[in-house]
């Protein structure tokens, strides 16, 4: 490795660097979605990064015979590892050509700098945010990501592997469900149905107006649904609304679906348009064009996937019909709307709602992405 030297970004022109090598590493993969890079870049902003504003990160560069060849992000989330009592490392930005003296060299870097703070092991893949993107795809290279999904060449995984990363967690996978009338659509109708003339369960559409009051709702719904996976993270109630911000000029209220029982909310289902199906030809925008390209696409082209970000039932609730009738009135709408197809991403491979209630639906798992511990 002695041909391979690390750097750390310290300019404007390093940090745009840093942001847009995937573009190199991708360049010849049609299934690849470009981040937009005016959004990464006020990521990496310690004045408008959410993740910056309580945490630490430095970012790194990895040259080859003075050519670029991978960056990393190295990162410490005090309030997060206190919460959890974990001294992590998170990493992420994990980019690189197939060389594994490259990749060793980036994890040195990543592992000597949490040895530096005191950390114990690393975390990741996480691109300073815990619900986009992240992970490594370790199944799935046949179609694009949606929405807030990650995609990565093979050698990633097995990189991985070789050096002796272990699983932090479950899987977490993306499932397809079909919007055609299947016999297990019709039947999920008729248990919503009866869900419905019980009276007990109300679902209602998001309400922009009160969008505080709905951020908080979400946020306690996401500390108290998801308390029973493994590793569970936690969420931290401005990372939640600085990640929801830009989709309340581009959502659809009448598919952000909340359940409440007797004025208590219990449940919510967001459905989005999957606008990967738009950016994967907006090139990220990094050119002034590019905005141009966007504002035509949005106008003419419609998403076929209605992407499903989340389904957050209280556990007392699983068994209720609740998420049942979700299901049922997103997928009535989104047909209405002339979506083809219903995306479930990310949820973990041992959420017993999410997953169990998809396959009833008939949905199939279409994607797997892995997040990795290796001690420091």
């Amino acid at each position: 490795m002695g041909d391979i030297w690390i750097k750390k970004v310290q300019t404007q022109r390093e940090k745009r660097k840093f942001l847009t090598f995937p573009w190199k590493i991708y360049r010849d993969d049609p299934l690849w979605v470009p981040p937009l890079l005016p959004g990464r870049l006020d990521m990496l902003n310690p004045h408008k990064g959410v993740f910056l504003q309580r945490g630490e990160a430095e970012f790194f560069l990895a040259y080859k015979n003075d050519q670029l060849v991978g960056t990393i992000c190295a990162a410490e989330d005090p309030p997060t590892n206190q919460n959890r009592g974990t001294r992590e490392c998170v990493f992420g930005f994990l980019e690189y050509f197939e060389d594994f003296d490259v990749f060793q060299a980036l994890i040195e870097t990543a592992r000597e700098w949490g040895r530096n703070r005191g950390l114990d092991q690393l975390y990741g893949p996480w691109n300073l945010d815990y619900e986009d993107s992240y992970g490594v795809l370790v199944e799935g290279r046949d179609a694009p990501p949606v929405l807030m999904c990650g995609h990565s060449p093979a050698y990633y995984s097995e990189f991985m592997d070789r050096y002796g990363f272990y699983p932090a967690r479950a899987q977490n996978v993306a499932l397809r469900i079909s919007l055609e009338e299947t016999p297990q659509i019709r039947r999920l109708s008729r248990l919503a149905d009866r869900v419905r003339s019980q009276g007990k369960v109300l679902v209602r559409e998001a309400c922009f107006e009160r969008w505080s009051e709905e951020v908080d709702a979400v946020h306690m719904l996401l500390g108290k649904a998801l308390a029973h996976l493994s590793d569970s993270i936690g969420w931290h109630r401005e990372a939640l609304e600085a990640m929801l911000a830009p989709f309340k000029s581009i959502a659809d209220p009448a598919l952000i679906l909340f359940a409440e029982v007797e004025g208590r909310t219990v449940g919510f289902l967001p459905g989005i348009q999957n606008l990967n199906e738009i950016f994967i030809d907006v090139n990220g925008l990094r050119f002034p064009w590019n905005y141009l390209q966007l504002l035509w696409l949005m106008k003419f082209r419609k998403p076929a996937c209605l992407s499903a970000k989340s389904v957050l039932v209280l556990p007392e609730y699983w068994n209720t019909g609740v998420i049942v009738l979700l299901m049922d009135e997103l997928a009535s709408r989104a047909r209405e709307r002339g979506f083809r197809w219903i995306d479930m991403s990310i949820t973990s491979a041992d959420n017993p709602t999410s997953v169990l209630t998809a396959e009833k639906m008939g949905a199939e798992i279409y994607k797997r992405w892995q997040v990795y511990h290796y001690p420091i």
